[in-house]
């Protein structure tokens, strides 16, 4: 995909040495493809509560606020994570953090099947929160590692398809298996798609092309861990794209994840069928926006802002009109206007880390990816809890409970307009710099906000 000359060139990163760009190519796309397959099976994995909300309070005889315990742990370890795995990515590579992370999340899998109690059934989320956790990052460490940075947005894009990808699955396939098989059956026979990734994973997956090996990590301990974070926070651009992932990630995050499901049966009447059905509409149309919004930032960078305000603007419209609809459910027409604005959410937050990634050396990739992440999974840990504890409060009153996705909407908005001057800025400065050096045809020399 070539930047389009009517409209401004994708921003460039800043580069640690003069190496080369990235070459794509069919060798890329098959050990990126690797990467999206152990991402794939973790999404699978992370979602698939979402389908069993209301069999696991059945399972385990806990309420509302205690079943969204479930997701709210895996948020907080993954969230909490996010920093860590881009401190790993940057120093071990991405082969080793990706198979950790596929043993971790496997792993959980399997202990959520077989616990026998809410504590260990818990400790089993968590265990698969570590391991989800260790897999995002590692995937755009590898768009950034193997395909030219024009391509960088797109390939972006994909990723996130492809865990909405996972997301479908779990409605379509997990969701009716379960209620064929049981419990047990379903979650364990899941988890033997942990084992299939790992074969490839550790065989042929490589960190990068042949002869472009990153610098070596800087040694350090905690000198190097404070050095990568202070020097990726000190950029407005990763600020910027913490929150624009905070803002529009985490109202379709919620709905998917845990809250969707009660709310369209035991609010809106509708059968589990039927609720499935709108659940499986916005993964649908995530997939397809997703696509959308990539062609879009990858030939127009100007449209970055306004599409996650647009995003957030569209999404805070449509839960006000379902919630405000007089009478006791909203038409159906306007619930499905609701879930196809929802998929617009996930590709949006995609744009966090096109404001992070150019405003980072490759070097600082990880650990500004980790930074951006950890926005969208904060916005949706609160919100799930505030559901769940409002929905406590209240005796089920939804229309209160969801309420406090407007709260998080305007505060990451008013984020978002206070740095994206300053984001923009900084970008103009690096582009007008490196300009200045290819047209004088010297060998590119890292800026100083490069190598700080």
């Amino acid at each position: 995909m070539s930047g389009d000359p009517a409209g401004p060139p994708a921003p460039t990163a800043p580069a640690d040495s003069a190496a080369p760009e990235p070459p794509g190519g069919r060798v890329a796309i098959a050990v990126w493809g690797i990467g999206v397959a152990v991402y794939f099976v973790a999404v699978i994995f992370r979602t698939s509560l979402g389908v069993a909300g209301l069999d696991a309070a059945d399972r385990f005889h806990v309420n509302a606020a205690a079943l969204s315990t479930f997701s709210l742990l895996q948020l907080l370890v993954y969230a909490g994570m996010q920093v860590p795995v881009g401190l790993m990515v940057d120093r071990l590579g991405t082969k080793k953090v990706l198979t950790l992370g596929a043993v971790l999340f496997t792993a959980g899998q399997i202990g959520f099947a077989l616990s026998p109690s809410y504590g260990m059934a818990l400790a089993a989320r968590a265990l698969l929160g570590c391991g989800d956790a260790m897999t995002f990052i590692s995937v755009l460490r590898l768009g950034t590692r193997w395909f030219p940075i024009r391509r960088q947005p797109l390939m972006a894009q994909l990723a996130g398809l492809a865990g909405m990808a996972g997301n479908l699955v779990s409605t379509l396939v997990l969701a009716p298996v379960l209620h064929e098989v049981g419990w047990v059956a379903a979650f364990a026979g899941s988890a033997v798609a942990g084992l299939v990734v790992l074969v490839p994973l550790t065989l042929f997956l490589r960190d990068h092309p042949e002869g472009q090996a990153p610098p070596p990590a800087a040694r350090g301990g905690l000198a190097f861990v404070r050095t990568q974070i202070a020097r990726s926070w000190r950029e407005p651009g990763t600020r910027l794209g913490l929150w624009v992932h905070f803002t529009t990630q985490f109202p379709a995050m919620v709905f998917l994840l845990l809250w969707g499901m009660p709310f369209l049966v035991e609010d809106q009447g509708l059968a589990r069928s039927t609720a499935g059905g709108l659940l499986t509409l916005v993964v649908a149309a995530n997939m397809g926006f997703g696509l959308l919004y990539g062609q879009i930032v990858g030939r127009y960078a100007a449209a970055r802002i306004p599409l996650a305000l647009g995003t957030v603007g569209a999404t805070a419209l449509l839960w006000a009109a379902v919630l405000a609809h007089p009478g006791a459910r909203a038409p159906m027409w306007l619930l499905v206007t609701l879930c196809v604005v929802l998929g617009t959410c996930g590709p949006a937050s995609m744009i966090g880390f096109d404001f992070a990634r150019p405003a980072n050396p490759p070097s600082r990739q990880g650990t500004a990816s980790g930074i951006t992440n950890m926005g969208g999974f904060l916005a949706s840990m609160t919100t799930l809890l505030a559901v769940g504890v409002l929905l406590d409060a209240t005796g089920d009153d939804y229309r209160i409970a969801f309420s406090s996705v407007f709260v998080l909407e305007v505060l990451g908005v008013t984020q978002i307009l206070r740095l994206r001057g300053r984001a923009l800025r900084r970008e103009r400065e690096r582009e007008r710099a490196g300009a200045a050096v290819r047209g004088t045809g010297r060998t590119p020399v890292p800026s100083r906000a490069a190598r700080t």
